[in-house]
Parts: C-alpha cells; structure tokens; sequence
C-alpha cells in the first residue's frame, strides 16, 4: 500500500495532467457524430495531452461556428457553397472523411419492407401522396398490406447535412421538388413535421405511428426502425447499406477542392441517397500549437481512423482519395 504522502502526490500529477490537455473545438453535423465519437475516444489513447470537445448541432450550425471562428473545425455533409466560402476570413479547406446513406424510415404497423422509386419519395415530402395506401404506393409494393391510415412526414428543423444530401437526391429526381424546395442545409418544406438533429427524427418516427422520415443509416439501425430499398439511377431497388454506398461512392468525380455529390450514382448496386461529410478546416492555423494538435490528429484519422468505419456504418473513403486528403493536409500552415 503507498504512503499517504506518495498517494496524494499520485493525485495531484493526475489533476495536473489532466488541467494541462489542450482542448480542441469542433461542432457541427449530426450525420458523422457516431464515427467521430469513436474517433475522438480512440484518439485520446494515442495523444492523452489533447481532448475533443465536438457539439453535433447540423451542418449549418458547423458551417456558421466555423466562418465566425469560434471553433478549431467545423463539420459539414454538405459542401459549403461559393457564397459562404467567401465569406471565410481566410482559405478554408473540405477534408472529406466518410460517406454514408440517407435512409427512408417509417412506422406503420408490422414494419413491412417498402419499396419505393425517387418521384414518389419527392411526392411524399411535396405533401401530394398523403395517405398510407395510395394507389403509387400500393403499385410499388405489390402483396405488402398498406393500411389506410394518414402519412405524416417528418423533416430536419435544422441546418443539416443529412438534409442536403436527402434535398439534393429529391431535386435530381423531381424537377418540381428543385423547383418548389431546392437543395440546401436547410430548405421551406411543404409539408411535415420538423425535428432536430438525425436524433430528433428518428425519436419522432420511431414515437409516431404513421411517420415517415429520414435519417443516417447508423441513427436507424440504433433505434431499430424499418428503412425502405430505394430504386436507383440503373432500375434497381437498392437497400442501404456498406457495400452499397460503397459502390456509389466508387462512381463519384471528386475535384481537387473535393466538392462533390454522389447521389443517384449510376452503379447497378449502388444506394443512391448516399453522401459524403467533410471537416472544415482552415489551412493557415491562428495558434500554432493547437494548428498541430489538429493536423496530427487528421493525419491519424485518414491513417487509422478510416479502418473504424465500416463497423459504425460509414463507408471509408477509397484509398486513391485518402492519399489525396494526406497530401491536402500537408497544406495546413500552423
């Protein structure tokens, strides 16, 4: 047993080491949240002298935090646009890290499978399809018994990432849905109920019967909610899932600002509500010392972090483009 004078002693080191990590700041999509976590924890193994503190309020909040500077990152599912890069005090960088699928959740009684093709989905969020049996449903779901109760959407009330890969797919595929709504963080919904965060969407689907939503991939499949096969750019009803985001994402051009989107890719398996997440970074760093806390940390995210992905859900990114993001983080001055 120590001496009471060594065990104090034991206490104080401890205190001291842990009053003495460097804090680093981030906040903003919901979507990666459960990767980023596991990154964040793991990562506290490897340098204990550094702690991530991330807020997952949605993209539009990451982006705001992070034009205005008052994190060190921000996190973001869309990219951010022209206008808003502008308004950066200095280069800001897209680092993407992992993609994942924007799921069709619902909650009808017994959770049948559900299939269903692009313009009905735009459909159904355009407050035109109101009714559980609706004669396009039904065509689509030949033998499933699709009860004749009201359809309630569910949408985002936030600036979210999850939104905008969700908003982009729908304007792809409806020209009235681009035209009325459009693709953004955060859109005028024509119908609905509004939620905050993939957490709060999933909670309202999963509390509401009659509900029809969506969500990450990973935020269903916690809260065990019914997910429909969406039909792709090739004719194909797809689940969501790895491999099938996977191979969207083995179809998208990724330019060297690393702007992109993947959805209706045009693969035969291929998801395609499938979608990219960035971390927004500035490439010259104002404080030096936590400028290379962050760059080391992405370094192991893009080295070691990627192998954590699949397991929560996410697909890694090719390694073909993880060499490119190393290369793109090489850039960052600190």
């Amino acid at each position: 047993m120590l001496p009471k004078s060594l065990a104090i002693l034991g206490i104080l080191i401890a205190q001291h080491v842990a009053s003495g990590q460097m804090l680093i700041n981030g906040a903003g999509a919901t979507f990666p949240y459960p990767i980023y976590s596991k990154w964040f924890d793991e990562y506290a193994k490897v340098d204990p002298s550094v702690r991530f503190n991330y807020q997952s309020i949605g993209s539009g909040g990451g982006q705001k935090q992070i034009l205005a500077q008052t994190v060190d990152f921000g996190a973001s599912d869309g990219p951010m646009s022209d206008e808003n890069l502008a308004k950066a005090s200095g280069q800001l960088l897209h680092l993407p890290t992992v993609a994942g699928a924007v799921v069709v959740t619902y909650n009808i009684p017994d959770a049948p499978k559900l299939k269903i093709d692009g313009p009905v989905l735009a459909d159904i969020f355009l407050g035109k399809i109101t009714k559980w049996n609706d004669p396009r449903l039904r065509a689509l779901n030949a033998g499933v018994r699709l009860p004749d109760n009201d359809l309630i959407v569910v949408h985002r009330s936030d600036g979210s990432g999850t939104s905008y890969i969700f908003t982009d797919y729908l304007s792809v595929v409806s020209k009235e849905w681009e035209t009325r709504a459009g693709r953004n963080t955060s859109v005028k919904w024509p119908a609905g109920l509004g939620a905050k965060g993939n957490e709060g969407v999933a909670g309202q689907v999963k509390q509401l019967p009659g509900t029809i939503g969506y969500v990450e991939l990973a935020y269903a499949h916690q809260n065990k909610l019914a997910v429909a096969d969406i039909k792709n750019a090739s004719g194909n009803f797809i689940t969501p899932s790895l491999d099938s985001v996977t191979e969207a994402l083995a179809t998208a051009q990724i330019p060297e600002d690393f702007r992109f989107s993947m959805v209706n890719a045009p693969g035969e398996k291929a998801y395609p509500i499938a979608g990219a997440t960035w971390l927004l970074v500035y490439a010259q760093q104002k404080e030096s010392a936590k400028g290379q806390k962050l760059v080391e940390f992405l370094n192991w995210s893009m080295n070691k972090g990627e192998s954590m992905a699949a397991s929560l859900d996410y697909a890694p990114l090719p390694a073909a483009v993880q060499a490119r993001v190393l290369e793109r983080i090489k850039t960052i001055k600190y």
